[in-house]
């Protein structure tokens, strides 16, 4: 019988398709167990004055690195201890003011449940992440974050899959609880995510915008061509300049796309007109303190290119250009 390549192609879409859903509704079922423990939970990382300190063995010790990472980078002081390695030295980086949160499906991981009572005497509260609350684990935390039994996915449901998925949410949960818990703002996260995309994303507009020698500021009572001659000398050959009256404060804006609709009717004399009778009197302004998302947002809701940067008092101190934000890829 010839190999049918179609019939087997779609008979793993299907047991992929089973797999996803199995830990989907695993997950779902989370909801349901967060009960008083998971406040106590919560609590227990509020109050904690030192870091938190994630372990596990396996597949579950790579989901406390996950879940630690995301506790250091949302405001909670976290680092991953293995438990095999902290029953062999490791141990002495654990203080008196730490929490150890601990995670095991079972709560019967030999290395996990010889290091929690270690931690105790050294003084650490001890939270654990189990699916079986009444296991050895369960019974030495102060807390129990409870994903329940967990059939695992897959034909042999052997494999750490549901419950590594049910671990990640459930540790999610929790960080992302308490970062809200404390207040945790977007400042915050922009200081601890200074690289990559989501770095550039929280990038403030005074970061970015053209300042100083590279910002065209100009006086109302200059012509056109006065203008055209400024802004073509100024570094970085800006698209737009900001018209200020005498005390400094933003008058309105002159673009390149005002001089092109100028010039379409073919009027030559215009160029001696003074700035002020064809700019833009009520520009879309920016503060240097907002996100440069929020520029682009507004850039591309308006359908604009520029928009002057001004402080409290109304002065231009910068000016944003649509080029600026494609050089730092928003």
């Amino acid at each position: 019988m010839p190999f049918d390549k179609t019939s087997s192609e779609t008979g793993r879409r299907k047991r992929a398709a089973a797999i996803i859903r199995c830990e989907a509704k695993t997950i779902a079922r989370l909801e349901e167990r967060l009960g008083d423990s998971f406040e106590r939970a919560v609590e227990a990382l509020l109050a904690c004055e030192g870091q938190v300190v994630v372990t596990g063995m396996g597949k579950a010790g790579l989901v406390g690195q996950k879940i630690s990472a995301t506790l250091a980078s949302t405001g909670t002081p976290s680092f991953f201890l293995h438990p095999a390695e902290a029953l062999h030295g490791d141990l002495g980086r654990v203080r008196a003011k730490d929490l150890l949160l601990t995670l095991s499906n079972s709560g019967e991981t030999e290395e996990v449940t010889l290091l929690v009572p270690a931690a105790r005497k050294i003084g650490a509260g001890i939270v654990s992440l189990t699916g079986r609350p009444d296991s050895t684990l369960g019974r030495l935390s102060d807390a129990v974050l409870d994903i329940g039994p967990v059939e695992e996915a897959g034909t042999m449901k052997l494999a750490p899959s549901a419950s590594t998925a049910a671990m990640m949410a459930m540790g999610d949960a929790l960080a992302l609880v308490v970062a809200e818990e404390r207040g945790f703002s977007h400042e915050d996260f922009a200081r601890f995510h200074p690289g990559g995309s989501i770095g550039r994303r929280l990038m403030r507009i005074g970061e970015v915008m053209r300042q100083n020698k590279a910002l065209p500021l100009v006086g109302t009572e200059l012509t056109i061509a006065q203008v055209l001659i400024q802004t073509s000398t100024t570094p970085g050959r800006p698209g737009a300049a900001l018209v200020v009256h005498k005390d400094g404060r933003l008058a309105g804006i002159f673009t390149d796309g005002d001089l092109r609709r100028l010039l379409e009717g073919e009027d030559r004399g215009i160029l001696d007109d003074p700035v002020s009778k064809h700019m833009g009197c009520d520009p879309k302004i920016l503060s240097a303190d907002q996100l440069v998302e929020e520029a682009h947002h507004l850039l591309r809701q308006h359908r604009i290119d520029q928009a002057p940067v001004v402080d409290d008092e109304g002065r231009p101190v910068g000016l944003i250009d649509v080029q600026d934000l494609l050089d730092v890829e928003i």
